[in-house]
């Protein structure tokens, strides 16, 4: 029995050839994205530290929000003397 063309790939199995090798191509270029945005998020690996800062003190709050204009002169003095004589009663503000 004698196939038509001959065994040979016809115009059809070309296209289907190229189609798929296209895709193929497609995919891979979108994994390889994917996975290099995936990988670039990731937290790098650093030497772990030793010291963490610690939290900053009240009065170090405090001289900060007067800094930043939130509190006034008057307010700032009232607050911060109550820091230093230890009261225990809460601060309104």
């Amino acid at each position: 029995m004698r196939y038509w063309n001959d065994h040979e790939m016809g115009g059809w199995g070309f296209g289907f050839m190229i189609i798929s090798i296209l895709l193929l191509l497609g995919l891979l270029i979108v994994v390889t994205i994917a996975l290099t945005r995936y990988l670039g998020h990731l937290p790098r690996q650093g030497p772990p530290d030793t010291q963490a800062a610690p939290p900053p003190s009240p009065e170090r709050l405090l001289a900060e929000r007067f800094a930043r204009g939130e509190i006034d002169a008057d307010e700032y003095r009232h607050r911060l003397d109550t820091l230093r004589s230890g009261s225990a009663g809460p601060v309104s503000g």
